[in-house]
């Protein structure tokens, strides 16, 4: 499946797009190590602590790069989801020449300033990481948001949830 917007890409881009696409699965070695923080970072969210939450994060990025062998990534867990018109942002990835790329998260909904349901917020963390692997791990000029990025996001998803998180 192609989303709309490839239309509007130059062939180089779409080149990049396809090769993205074509990527489903991020495969983690002993990520048995990385299921312990699984349910605390539930157990955070649920006690509305952003610190720990943040902590929690910061963890289990460290565990991920590791385990990939990409640059390590800073972490911000903010409180309230910034929104516009068009929504409220979940997550945001930020790259910069010769500094370590920084991922933002925000733990509450801007309408209702509720803390986010656990998968979700997971499942944006693991998003964003999916955007540092893009650049680091497949050496891909752009990040685009694909069939093949969000099944990675998925892959990775499924191999840290356990039948008890």
């Amino acid at each position: 499946m192609v989303f709309s917007y490839y239309s509007k890409l130059s062939a180089a881009r779409k080149r990049v797009y396809q090769k993205s696409d074509g990527i489903h699965t991020v495969l983690l070695s002993d990520v048995a190590i990385l299921h312990p923080l699984i349910p605390c970072l539930a157990s955070a969210l649920e006690q509305e602590d952003r610190i720990k939450v943040e902590e929690i994060c910061k963890a289990l990025l460290t565990g991920l790069v590791e385990r990939l062998s990409v640059p390590r990534i800073r972490l911000r867990v903010l409180a309230v989801r910034p929104s516009t018109a068009g929504g409220e942002l979940h997550g945001l990835y930020e790259l910069e020449e010769g500094r370590a790329a920084v991922v933002t998260l925000w733990m509450r909904t801007a309408k209702h300033k509720r803390v986010v349901a656990f998968r979700s917020f997971l499942r944006t963390l693991l998003h964003e990481f999916c955007h540092h692997l893009d650049y680091h791990l497949y050496r891909l000029p752009d990040s685009y948001h694909t069939e093949g990025f969000y099944k990675r996001e998925s892959s990775l998803f499924h191999q840290l949830m356990t039948e008890e998180s």
